[in-house]
């Protein structure tokens, strides 16, 4: 029987599981081993990563960084995630979420075309047919697996895509972030920051190669502009259009 152990927060009073700190000690240290290979193996850790959601969702559950005196799992995985706590939780929903799945498949699939699995098996719940979809995992490269899980998802092809990095100073940082949002308010809150900033860069081609009569540019950005438009003010700025022409 699991004992209860009680205290007060903010004049509030917490029930919690009574912390068994044996229990507590060992998966703490599985964690830190487990992390601690990152920085020097890679792909042991990569393997490991079922193993590690298992432990984390352990800790959340017994509220085991009571035993480092911490005040929630958030200030836990702030500790032992500083770059990012995004893939934790991912780990975690790869536990909770792909039960079906055996651990070594898991393991040979890697945990990032694991986590595209977890968005299908949430939305499907028991009707998660898992077996085609770890072959597909195994067959494909993980941005094919990507677009095809997103197909499948919305029922839509997905156009290739890459992530782009560069170093920007810290006083750069207001003025993209001020044009971003800017673009953001002109195009739609619902447009990604990646569109706001292909139209933030094709409207300085447009205006860089307008005087030198290379005009195709400029038109370019104009027809994807448009196609923000909603159907009515379209068909209105191609009726103005006509009109003064």
């Amino acid at each position: 029987m699991i004992g209860l152990t009680s205290f007060r927060i903010n004049g509030q009073t917490i029930v919690a599981p009574e912390l068994n700190r044996r229990r507590a000690l060992a998966v703490l240290g599985k964690i830190d081993e487990i992390l601690s290979w990152e920085q020097t193996k890679e792909r042991e850790c990569d393997e490991r990563f079922v193993e590690l959601g298992q432990y984390l969702c352990e800790v959340r559950a017994g509220r085991y960084w009571r035993l480092e005196y911490l005040k929630s799992f958030d200030e836990f995985l702030e500790k032992r995630f500083p770059d990012s706590r995004r893939k934790a939780y991912y780990l975690m929903a790869i536990h909770e979420h792909l039960t079906r799945i055996p651990k070594q498949q898991l393991r040979e699939v890697g945990w990032t075309k694991a986590r595209e699995l977890v968005k299908i098996a949430r939305r499907e719940g028991n009707e998660f047919d898992c077996a085609p979809w770890v072959h597909k995992a195994k067959e494909l490269q993980k941005e094919a697996f990507k677009r095809e899980v997103e197909r499948h998802l919305t029922g839509q092809e997905t156009e290739p895509w890459e992530i782009i990095f560069f170093k920007l100073y810290k006083s750069q940082v207001p003025i993209i972030e001020q044009a971003l949002e800017t673009a953001s308010l002109m195009l739609g809150a619902q447009k990604s920051r990646s569109y706001c900033m292909e139209m933030i860069c094709a409207d300085f081609l447009a205006g860089a190669t307008l005087d030198e009569g290379n005009p195709e540019v400029f038109s370019g950005a104009l027809r994807r502009l448009i196609e923000f438009l909603p159907l009515s003010e379209r068909l209105e700025f191609i009726k103005s259009v006509k009109e003064s022409t």
